[in-house]
């Protein structure tokens, strides 16, 4: 057995989201749902965790987001 055998994927429980578009002109809580996963600028990389409420909000923009596993 490995050492991290008995984790849940190490660290498979972070995502990292990238805002490659503008969130101007977005309709407000499209904007609200980038500013709340911490991404300011275009180009701003950010590492959330993986949990239900960062999926639905990476959902609401996600055509202004590049997201990856980690």
């Amino acid at each position: 057995m490995s050492a991290g055998a008995g984790k849940k994927g190490g660290t498979a429980d972070q995502l990292r989201v990238t805002l490659v578009k503008s969130r101007h002109g977005q309709l407000a809580n499209i904007a609200a749902s980038v500013r709340g996963l911490g991404l300011r600028r275009r180009q701003q990389s950010v590492t959330v965790a993986n949990t239900p409420e960062n999926r639905g909000m990476i959902a609401k923009a996600g055509h202004l987001l590049k997201v990856e596993g980690l």
